[in-house]
C-alpha cells in the first residue's frame, strides 16, 4: 500500500457522547462489547411511539464551559467541550497559535432546534415578549461552529456543513480540501448534535425510521441484526484536528492517524430513502478510495454507517461488497452512541482512527442473528484484533446525501 500524496495528518482527537464524556472513555466503552447504558427517555419525548434516546449523562456544562454555556445551544456546547480535547490532544495551545491559519468546519443536521422548539411554546403560551432575544443565533446550524471559533480564536475559514446524517462526515472531508489548497494549516472538524424536539421524533417515528422497541430500548439499536426495526437517536459530538504534514511535522506532533481520502454523492432518489440499488453510496466509496490513492484491497476495515434500519443496512453493505468483496471487517458502533445524525460522522471518524491505532475494531452491539441479506463479515460479540493500515468511515442521510473518508494508519 502506498501513502497517498494529499493525505493529512490527523493529531487530535475529541468526543463527548453517550459511551463517554471523552475520546479515551468513548472508546473503551465502544469496544467493551457491554450493552449501552444512557439509553433514557427524555421528557420532551414523554407518549411518542418512539420516546427513548442515547443522551450524555452528568456532564457538568457550566464546570466546562462556565459562562459560555448560556451562550450556545447544547450541540455547540458538545461540540466546544469535544473541540477543546482535540486541541488539547494534538498538543496546540490556542493562546499561542496563528487563529488566521486555524480553520473550523462543523457538521450538523438539525443544529439549536431544541432551542426552536422551546422559544416556540414560549410565544405560543406567554406572547411575543416573553421570547428570549437569542432564538435567531442560538437556534442556526452555524451556531457551533461559530462557538468553537470563538472559543479557541480560530479566524480563519469556518463553515457550518448539513447534509443531514453524512454531515460530520462531509465536514472533515471539507477540511482536508481546505488543508490541501493551503487556506489553512490547521482545521478542526467533525460534528455535533442533541435533538429531542418533539416535532421531529413524532414525525420521524411516522415515517417508521425509529425503533418502537419500547419494552428494551438498550436493545433496540441493532444494526445488521435480522431483527432490527429502526435506529435510535443520540446526542453528542466528535472533533478531529488535523493538519498538513509539514506544519504538524514542523512543530513535533505525534500523529494519530492519516486522512488519506473523501468522496461523496447524492443518489438523487428519494428525500428519505436511500436508492435500493446503492450506485451513489458506491459512488462515494471508489471516489474516496480514488482520492487516497489507494485500492479496494487495501482496506482492512470500515467503520459503516450501519444505522439499524432495514433497507439501508441492506443498502449499505451490498454497497460495501460490490466495492470490497468480503475482506474487510466491518462494525456499526451505533448500539453505543446512537445514531447521533450530523454527529455521526465526527464521532465514527475518530472511532475508525483509534481503530488503526489501536489495531482493534470494535464490535457491533446487539448483533445477535446477522441478517443473511448482508453479505460482509460484520464484527460481533467482543471487539477483534486485527492488522490494519487502512480503514474507512461511510455516512449516509436523509436527501440521498453519502460521504466516505479513508484513514490510513501513522
Amino acid at each position: 500500500m502506498r501513502a497517498a500524496a494529499g493525505a493529512v495528518a490527523v493529531t487530535g482527537i475529541g468526543m463527548v457522547t453517550a459511551a463517554g464524556h471523552t475520546a479515551k472513555q468513548t472508546w473503551v466503552e465502544v469496544t467493551s462489547a457491554t450493552a449501552p447504558s444512557s439509553v433514557r427517555r427524555p421528557d420532551t419525548l414523554r407518549d411518542l411511539p418512539c420516546d427513548f434516546m442515547y443522551t450524555v449523562e452528568g456532564l457538568d456544562l457550566d464546570a466546562h464551559l462556565g459562562a459560555t454555556a448560556r451562550l450556545t445551544s447544547r450541540f455547540a456546547q458538545l461540540a466546544v467541550i469535544a473541540a477543546r480535547e482535540a486541541v488539547a490532544d494534538a498538543g496546540l495551545d490556542p493562546h499561542t497559535w496563528d487563529g488566521a491559519r486555524v480553520a473550523v468546519v462543523v457538521g450538523t443536521a438539525h443544529g439549536g432546534l431544541d432551542y426552536y422548539d422551546e422559544q416556540q411554546a414560549v410565544l405560543t403560551a406567554r406572547g411575543a415578549r416573553r421570547v428570549a432575544p437569542k432564538v435567531a443565533p442560538l437556534s442556526v446550524n452555524s451556531n457551533a461552529a461559530g462557538s468553537v471559533c470563538q472559543d479557541l480564536g480560530a479566524r480563519g475559514p469556518s463553515l457550518a456543513v448539513s447534509t443531514a446524517c453524512a454531515s460530520g462526515t462531509d465536514a472533515i472531508g471539507t477540511a482536508l480540501g481546505w488543508l490541501r489548497a493551503g487556506r489553512c494549516d490547521i482545521a478542526v472538524a467533525g460534528g455535533a448534535e442533541s435533538l429531542r424536539s418533539r416535532l421531529v421524533y413524532a414525525s420521524t417515528c411516522q415515517m417508521r425510521a425509529l425503533s418502537t422497541r419500547v419494552d428494551d430500548p438498550a436493545a433496540a439499536c441493532r444494526p445488521f441484526d435480522v431483527d432490527r426495526d429502526g435506529f435510535v437517536t443520540g446526542e453528542g459530538a466528535g472533533l478531529l484536528v488535523l493538519e498538513n504534514e509539514e506544519h504538524a511535522r514542523a512543530r513535533g506532533a505525534a500523529v494519530r492517524a492519516r486522512l488519506a481520502g473523501y468522496g461523496s454523492s447524492n443518489d438523487a432518489y428519494s428525500p428519505v430513502a436511500p436508492d435500493e440499488k446503492g450506485t451513489g453510496v458506491e459512488s462515494a466509496l471508489r471516489t474516496a478510495l480514488a482520492d487516497a490513492g489507494l485500492a479496494p484491497r487495501d482496506v482492512g476495515h470500515v467503520n459503516a454507517h450501519g444505522t439499524s434500519t432495514v433497507l439501508n443496512d441492506l443498502v449499505e453493505s451490498a454497497a460495501l461488497y460490490r466495492v470490497f468483496g468480503d475482506r474487510p471487517l466491518v462494525t456499526s458502533t451505533k448500539a453505543m452512541t446512537g445514531h447521533t445524525l450530523g454527529a455521526a460522522g465526527g464521532i465514527e471518524a475518530a472511532l475508525t482512527a483509534l481503530a488503526l491505532e489501536e489495531q482493534l475494531i470494535p464490535p457491533t452491539v446487539n448483533l445477535d442473528v446477522q441478517d443473511p441479506g448482508v453479505p460482509m463479515e460484520v464484527v460481533a460479540g467482543a471487539a477483534r484484533p486485527a492488522r490494519l493500515e487502512c480503514a474507512a468511515s461511510s455516512s449516509l442521510g436523509f436527501g440521498g446525501h453519502n460521504a466516505v473518508l479513508v484513514l490510513t494508519r501513522a
